[in-house]
Protein backbone atom coordinates (compact mmCIF):
# COMPACT_ATOMS: atom_id res chain seq x y z
CA UNK A 1 0.00 0.00 0.00
CA UNK A 2 2.72 2.59 1.25
CA UNK A 3 5.16 1.29 -2.38
CA UNK A 4 1.80 2.58 -4.38
CA UNK A 5 1.56 5.82 -2.19
CA UNK A 6 5.10 6.70 -3.26
CA UNK A 7 4.87 6.30 -6.74
CA UNK A 8 3.05 9.68 -7.28
CA UNK A 9 5.69 11.36 -4.76
CA UNK A 10 8.67 9.72 -7.25
CA UNK A 11 7.32 10.80 -10.03
CA UNK A 12 6.79 14.71 -9.64
CA UNK A 13 10.17 14.33 -8.27
CA UNK A 14 11.55 12.79 -11.34
CA UNK A 15 9.60 15.00 -14.05
CA UNK A 16 10.98 18.06 -11.77
CA UNK A 17 14.60 16.85 -11.74
CA UNK A 18 14.65 16.30 -15.29
CA UNK A 19 13.12 19.76 -16.36
CA UNK A 20 15.56 21.24 -14.19
CA UNK A 21 18.59 18.97 -14.96
CA UNK A 22 17.29 20.07 -19.10
CA UNK A 23 17.58 23.75 -17.52
CA UNK A 24 20.94 23.29 -16.24
CA UNK A 25 22.68 21.82 -19.68
CA UNK A 26 20.72 24.79 -21.71
CA UNK A 27 22.59 27.44 -18.82
CA UNK A 28 26.05 26.30 -18.99
CA UNK A 29 26.00 25.28 -23.02
CA UNK A 30 25.45 28.81 -23.41
CA UNK A 31 28.08 29.42 -20.24
CA UNK A 32 30.52 26.59 -22.55
CA UNK A 33 29.60 28.38 -26.20
CA UNK A 34 30.71 32.04 -24.84
CA UNK A 35 33.99 30.99 -23.21
CA UNK A 36 35.04 29.41 -26.17
CA UNK A 37 33.75 31.96 -28.60
CA UNK A 38 35.17 34.73 -26.16
CA UNK A 39 37.88 33.24 -24.70
CA UNK A 40 41.37 33.66 -25.08
CA UNK A 41 42.81 33.80 -29.24
CA UNK A 42 45.79 31.51 -29.50
CA UNK A 43 47.89 31.37 -32.35
CA UNK A 44 51.21 31.51 -34.37
CA UNK A 45 52.46 35.05 -32.91
CA UNK A 46 50.61 34.81 -30.03
CA UNK A 47 51.87 34.75 -26.58
CA UNK A 48 49.43 32.42 -23.58
CA UNK A 49 48.67 35.45 -21.23
CA UNK A 50 50.60 35.26 -17.91
CA UNK A 51 47.26 34.50 -15.96
CA UNK A 52 46.25 31.70 -18.91
CA UNK A 53 44.06 28.89 -17.49
CA UNK A 54 42.65 26.59 -19.91
CA UNK A 55 38.91 26.47 -18.53
CA UNK A 56 38.75 30.88 -18.72
CA UNK A 57 35.58 32.06 -18.87
CA UNK A 58 35.20 35.83 -19.89
CA UNK A 59 32.16 36.18 -17.22
CA UNK A 60 32.00 35.30 -13.67
CA UNK A 61 35.26 34.56 -11.27
CA UNK A 62 37.73 32.18 -10.62
CA UNK A 63 35.54 29.31 -10.16
CA UNK A 64 32.70 29.87 -12.85
CA UNK A 65 34.90 27.45 -15.59
CA UNK A 66 34.82 24.50 -12.37
CA UNK A 67 31.34 25.32 -12.05
CA UNK A 68 30.22 25.09 -15.63
CA UNK A 69 31.99 22.23 -16.58
CA UNK A 70 30.81 20.38 -13.54
CA UNK A 71 27.63 21.10 -13.93
CA UNK A 72 27.46 20.06 -17.45
CA UNK A 73 28.56 16.82 -16.53
CA UNK A 74 26.13 16.44 -13.49
CA UNK A 75 23.27 17.90 -15.53
CA UNK A 76 24.21 14.87 -18.53
CA UNK A 77 23.87 12.15 -15.85
CA UNK A 78 20.76 13.47 -14.40
CA UNK A 79 18.80 13.04 -17.48
CA UNK A 80 20.12 10.09 -18.28
CA UNK A 81 19.30 8.83 -14.32
CA UNK A 82 15.72 10.63 -15.14
CA UNK A 83 15.90 8.48 -18.13
CA UNK A 84 16.56 5.03 -15.89
CA UNK A 85 13.75 6.74 -13.32
CA UNK A 86 11.10 7.02 -15.81
CA UNK A 87 11.73 3.29 -16.63
CA UNK A 88 11.47 2.14 -13.32
CA UNK A 89 8.50 4.44 -12.52
CA UNK A 90 6.66 2.99 -15.25
CA UNK A 91 7.54 -0.82 -14.33
CA UNK A 92 7.70 0.41 -10.66
CA UNK A 93 8.83 -3.50 -9.45
CA UNK A 94 12.03 -4.70 -7.34
CA UNK A 95 13.86 -5.18 -10.16
CA UNK A 96 14.22 -1.87 -11.77
CA UNK A 97 14.67 -0.10 -8.35
CA UNK A 98 18.41 -0.44 -8.30
CA UNK A 99 19.37 1.04 -11.62
CA UNK A 100 17.17 3.52 -10.87
CA UNK A 101 18.66 4.34 -7.60
CA UNK A 102 22.06 3.58 -8.49
CA UNK A 103 21.59 5.86 -11.77
CA UNK A 104 20.25 8.80 -9.15
CA UNK A 105 22.64 8.24 -6.31
CA UNK A 106 25.54 8.75 -9.58
CA UNK A 107 23.84 12.22 -10.60
CA UNK A 108 23.23 13.35 -6.83
CA UNK A 109 26.95 12.96 -6.12
CA UNK A 110 28.20 14.66 -9.47
CA UNK A 111 25.45 17.51 -8.31
CA UNK A 112 27.00 18.12 -4.82
CA UNK A 113 30.35 18.09 -6.71
CA UNK A 114 28.81 21.25 -8.90
CA UNK A 115 26.76 22.72 -5.59
CA UNK A 116 30.33 22.94 -3.86
CA UNK A 117 31.35 24.80 -6.78
CA UNK A 118 28.25 27.46 -7.01
CA UNK A 119 29.31 28.02 -3.63
CA UNK A 120 32.40 29.10 -4.16
CA UNK A 121 31.42 30.66 -6.94
CA UNK A 122 28.84 32.60 -4.78
CA UNK A 123 31.71 33.57 -2.16
CA UNK A 124 33.90 34.93 -4.77
CA UNK A 125 31.03 37.14 -6.27
CA UNK A 126 30.93 38.80 -9.53
CA UNK A 127 28.71 36.97 -11.88
CA UNK A 128 25.52 37.89 -13.99
CA UNK A 129 21.84 36.72 -13.52
CA UNK A 130 22.41 33.00 -16.16
CA UNK A 131 25.15 31.72 -13.71
CA UNK A 132 22.93 32.74 -10.32
CA UNK A 133 20.32 30.81 -11.94
CA UNK A 134 22.42 28.02 -12.52
CA UNK A 135 23.66 28.20 -9.27
CA UNK A 136 20.10 28.29 -7.37
CA UNK A 137 19.14 25.14 -9.39
CA UNK A 138 22.13 23.46 -8.36
CA UNK A 139 21.63 24.13 -4.99
CA UNK A 140 17.57 23.11 -5.25
CA UNK A 141 18.92 19.91 -7.34
CA UNK A 142 20.86 18.79 -4.81
CA UNK A 143 17.75 18.56 -2.47
CA UNK A 144 15.09 17.48 -4.57
CA UNK A 145 17.51 14.49 -6.25
CA UNK A 146 18.04 13.46 -3.04
CA UNK A 147 14.46 13.65 -2.12
CA UNK A 148 13.81 11.13 -5.23
CA UNK A 149 16.30 8.74 -4.01
CA UNK A 150 14.65 8.41 -0.39
CA UNK A 151 11.45 7.80 -2.56
CA UNK A 152 12.14 5.18 -4.28
CA UNK A 153 14.18 3.60 -1.35
CA UNK A 154 11.15 3.81 0.51
CA UNK A 155 9.19 2.37 -1.66
CA UNK A 156 11.12 -0.54 -1.95
CA UNK A 157 11.47 -1.38 1.44
CA UNK A 158 7.56 -0.85 2.02
CA UNK A 159 7.34 -3.52 -0.86
CA UNK A 160 9.23 -6.13 0.99
CA UNK A 161 7.61 -6.54 4.40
Amino acid sequence: MASEQMKPVASLLLVLNLIMYIIVLGIGSWAMNRAIDHGFIIGPGYDLPAHFSPIFFPMGNAATGFFVTFSLIAGVVGVASAIVGLNHIRSWHSDSMPSAASAAAIAWALTLLAMGFASKEIELSIRNARLRTMEAFMIILSATQLLYIAAIHGASSSRRT
